[in-house]
């Protein structure tokens, strides 16, 4: 298998990705670390409804250090300011919503992802979390579903595969993953490659790849700003 390059995209470079396709006006949930990031790096004259499972719609950017109020978090325990018409409710109907469709995207973190679009984002194992959390809600109550991610394992193994062989968080419910080196859509059980790196070259990712990579059509380079 050849080596990840040494150029790739920063976290921050991945979110920033991520939040590009997010449209204007769009109601969202980011998954808990890594995908928080992508609040940061909204479109100008775009501005997102972010929601929150333990109960807020609308919150705003992170405060300054030694401005948080700790009665205001998300879902990952950090501190959170609102926007205008933010709105608190109950933990049942922050799921209600989840459940009832009413969110746009979710965005996750995953350990692996299948090309039929299945997803492995939890694990019970010694540096796992004790159960899947709201993921599982997520993924099936959302209208379009993403993951950002690095491309491998710090192993070197690939995390876009044919076949999950961790719990599965949910079945066939990603459209579309943004990693460290590409940009890839999920269709008809299938993986779409859609950018990647200038810096890498086709047969470099397929064999960084754990699934056969399909182009239909142009790939586009993966142009992302210095961060």
């Amino acid at each position: 298998m050849t080596q990840e390059p040494t150029e790739k995209l920063s976290n921050v470079q991945i979110a920033w990705r991520a939040a590009q396709d997010i449209a204007d006006g769009a109601y969202v949930n980011l998954g808990i670390g890594f995908p928080e990031m992508v609040a940061r790096f909204q479109p100008e004259g775009r501005a997102a409804v972010f929601h929150s499972e333990n109960g807020i719609l609308g919150f705003g950017k992170a405060p300054s250090e030694g401005q948080e109020d700790w009665d205001l978090i998300n879902a990952g325990k950090k501190a959170v300011t609102l926007n205008p018409g933010a709105a608190f409710f109950h933990h049942a109907d922050s799921f209600a919503m989840v459940r009832g469709g009413h969110l746009d995207v979710a965005i996750l973190g995953a350990y692996e992802v299948a090309q039929t679009g299945d997803l492995a984002n939890w694990s019970t194992g010694p540096t796992g979390v004790p159960a899947v959390g709201g993921a599982m809600d997520l993924v099936h109550g959302a209208k379009r579903v993403a993951v950002i991610t690095e491309h491998v394992t710090k192993k070197g193994q690939p995390k876009l595969v044919e076949r999950c062989s961790l719990p599965l968080t949910g079945v066939g419910c990603v459209t579309r993953v943004y990693t460290s080196l590409a940009v890839v859509d999920i269709e008809e059980g299938r993986f779409v490659l859609r950018e990647k790196l200038p810096a890498i070259s086709f047969d470099d990712l397929q064999s960084l790849t754990g699934a056969t990579l399909h182009c239909p059509g142009p790939v586009a380079d993966l142009i992302v700003p210095e961060l």
